[in-house]
């Protein structure tokens, strides 16, 4: 069912944006910190970048809840928003969850890296276990390896305890379970002979259940499925495994950030890597990949190109061609328009994405701004 937004009055609106701003991490998640619109004004067009379907707005945060990231469907029918605040982390990072067409705080006071002294979730995904998990970005705080996968404990549906899962990640990010096996990129996973280095990395629930898992950075530790490398262009980022999921014939598909370069990874019956390739594109070439995901039904991927403002859709199973869903130029995310969409969720006909804004060089998106904002697209 389509869900419906309210249109507040502008006098509403600016109460719920910038009235007590909250002062503690406490604070800031008590409140639910959003405003929901069915507005479609748009606002100028960079001249250069098209402006291509009719992304709504779902939701605008406030300053507090700077970079919504990570997206997960729960087993309630709920959405769980990850917000590590990268844009402003003086802002606590918190996790939100979407009921029906409210935002509303999930977790707060997230166990920070005890070095770094902050949280940074990205990704997460439920496990068979019931339980969550989210890759821990700590890579903009700390380059000596100090990401992690953590793990909620949730029972009847609420969230508990925290633990680490794994540690020792450099720039942890996409998070997949597969069975009984999660699959997360690292996007910085770089090694001696190669620091343009990413990798996807897989543990086993049996292997989590036994306690931390501890990564051997800067080698080919047993949990490196497969590595990558990027190739800087003029934007000079290298990241590179980020966005990972995989089709219905089992195989999984990542993307460099930093160059854009899409890969399938296909596995032997043991779970142990077969085959790596970089994906043949007909169409438009996509010049960065940050999330995505693929509906299984149709093999058709949604990427996040977010140097272009755009969500690109990768058919696999039509010679692997390109469309692009919804893009435009540079916007601040007024009315829904894309500003620098970072991730995607399919839910029945409905695309979710979460506009990160928070830009590197050469991106159309030029600066972070608010209001921060999540759109939504109803696919056919």
């Amino acid at each position: 069912m389509r869900t419906r937004f309210s249109l507040l009055l502008g006098g509403i609106l600016l109460a719920a944006c910038q009235s007590d701003p909250p002062k503690t991490e406490q604070e800031a998640v008590s409140k639910e910190a959003v405003v929901k619109t069915d507005s479609t004004a748009a606002p100028a067009k960079t001249d250069s970048v098209p402006t291509i379907g009719s992304p709504k707005l779902l939701f605008t945060l406030d300053d507090a809840h700077n970079t919504p990231d990570g997206l997960a469907l729960a087993p309630n029918g709920n959405l769980i928003l990850s917000v590590p605040n990268l844009a402003d982390n003086s802002k606590p990072a918190v996790l939100m969850q979407i009921v029906g067409d409210s935002l509303k705080p999930y977790l707060s006071n997230l166990p920070v890296e005890p070095s770094t002294k902050k949280a940074a979730p990205m990704d997460l995904t439920f496990g068979p276990d019931g339980n969550l998990y989210y890759a821990e970005n700590q890579y903009e705080n700390s380059k000596d390896f100090k990401s992690r996968l953590m793990k909620v404990a949730v029972k009847n549906g609420k969230p508990g305890t925290i633990t680490t899962a794994v540690d020792g990640f450099a720039l942890a990010n996409a998070v997949v379970w597969k069975g009984n096996t999660i699959y997360v990129t690292d996007s910085q996973w770089d090694m001696p002979n190669n620091d343009k280095g990413s990798a996807i990395m897989h543990f086993t629930l049996a292997e989590l259940n036994k306690g931390t898992v501890h990564l051997k950075p800067k080698t080919m530790d047993p949990h490196v499925l497969a590595v990558f490398s990027t190739t800087p262009n003029e934007t000079q980022v290298d990241n590179g495994a980020d966005g990972l999921d995989y089709d219905s014939k089992g195989n999984f598909y990542t993307g460099s950030f930093g160059d854009g370069r899409l890969y399938k990874v296909s596995l032997k019956p043991d779970g142990s890597l077969d085959k790596q390739e970089i994906l043949k594109l007909s169409g438009k070439p996509i010049p960065c990949v940050d999330g995505l995901i693929i509906d299984r039904t149709t093999d058709k991927m949604y990427v996040c190109n977010s140097r272009e403002n755009a969500i690109e859709v990768v058919d696999l199973r039509n010679n692997n061609a390109v469309t692009t869903l919804a893009q435009n130029g540079d916007t601040d995310g007024t009315g829904g328009r894309l500003d620098q969409p970072a991730e995607v969720l399919l839910k029945g006909k409905r695309l979710y994405v979460s506009d990160f804004d928070k830009p590197e060089k050469h991106f159309v998106n030029s600066k972070s701004d608010a209001p921060h904002t999540m759109s939504v697209i109803d696919l056919p």
